[in-house]
């Protein structure tokens, strides 16, 4: 068993991330790699302090993106299961012992489960609420998934590694969306990608607008490449945010035109992140809190209808 952690500009999540690794119950033998790429905040650092005190290897990512990270992280394995964790995110009690249950039980190529937004204080606590939403983070099984069994992706994952290297691992000309493409790539091999919604990982979010911006811009451009390449493999719920974007830029000329009707779409999708926000209960008890939940829905699907628009990134 192998846990794989790719990690840059994470000097501060690190330790809490390993913290959670080992608190994991498991019979058998675990290792843990990090694949550390170039960083300004001092993550290799925390890396070298983390192997001192704890049973961790520490693999070079020079091309810094995660996907290099994660290969490089997995050629170094020695397990026959390996299991993919970010730095912002933190394991459960008994996630790697029911992961592992899990795969031998249903012979699926990858598990996973449900991701959970986290935030600790301020606007990254605003931003969890927004992102754990049906209408911010959308419908993916990922987010909000109920019921067990196949899916199209998952949250992190427990891999079978045969199967993870008879798909050649994780494409590395991808900077975002390379979790999606690899599991499309299992499932074009006739494995399953298995949904297990009591694994329940917390994810520490953005804690800035222009961070979150980033992200979602960077998650759309991304996605376009990856339906690029395998058109089959595009969702309904992915056009959304470009149809979104497309709505509003045709209601502006409409403005411009001096027709009112142009008012329409931008009024519905106003009031609509209004509802939602008033939704989301008492998990944002303070109104000024519900207003910035609000702009981030609009902050989220703009960024990221932009990106799969007009966003340029490398790809073959």
């Amino acid at each position: 068993m192998t846990v794989v952690i790719p990690a840059r500009n994470c000097a501060q999540e690190l330790p809490g991330c390993l913290e959670a690794i080992g608190a994991q119950v498991y019979s058998g033998p675990l290792e843990v790699v990090i694949a550390v790429a170039p960083s300004t905040d001092g993550t290799e650092q925390a890396a070298a302090e983390a192997i001192c005190s704890w049973p961790a290897r520490v693999v070079a990512n020079p091309a810094g993106t995660t996907s290099a990270g994660l290969n490089a992280a997995i050629q170094a394995a020695r397990g026959e299961v390996i299991v993919r964790v970010d730095a912002q995110s933190r394991l459960p009690d008994g996630y790697v012992e029911q992961a592992v249950a899990t795969l031998t039980r249903t012979g699926a190529a990858n598990v996973g489960g449900v991701q959970r937004p986290v935030g600790q204080s301020g606007l990254s606590r605003v931003i969890a609420a927004a992102m754990s939403s049906g209408f911010g983070g959308g419908p993916a099984h990922f987010r909000r998934g109920r019921h067990e069994g196949p899916v199209d992706t998952v949250y992190l994952g427990v891999f079978d590694a045969a199967a993870l290297a008879a798909v050649g691992g994780f494409d590395e000309s991808l900077e975002r969306n390379q979790d999606y493409e690899m599991n499309w790539r299992l499932r074009e091999q006739g494995r399953f990608v298995w949904l297990d919604p009591s694994l329940v990982v917390d994810y520490l979010p953005r804690s800035s607008w222009d961070g979150l911006a980033r992200q979602y811009y960077d998650y759309g451009a991304w996605k376009r490449v990856v339906i690029g390449r395998h058109p089959r493999s595009a969702q309904p719920r992915q056009l959304a945010a470009p149809a979104l974007v497309c709505g509003l830029v045709l209601s502006a000329i409409e403005l411009i035109r001096g027709r009112l009707r142009g008012g329409l779409v931008p009024a519905a999708y106003i009031g609509s992140c209004a509802v939602a926000a008033l939704r989301l209960g008492r998990g944002l008890p303070a109104l000024g809190d519900r207003l910035r939940a609000a702009a981030a829905f609009a902050v989220m699907h703009l960024s990221w209808g932009m990106g799969f628009l007009v966003g340029k990134r490398r790809g073959r």
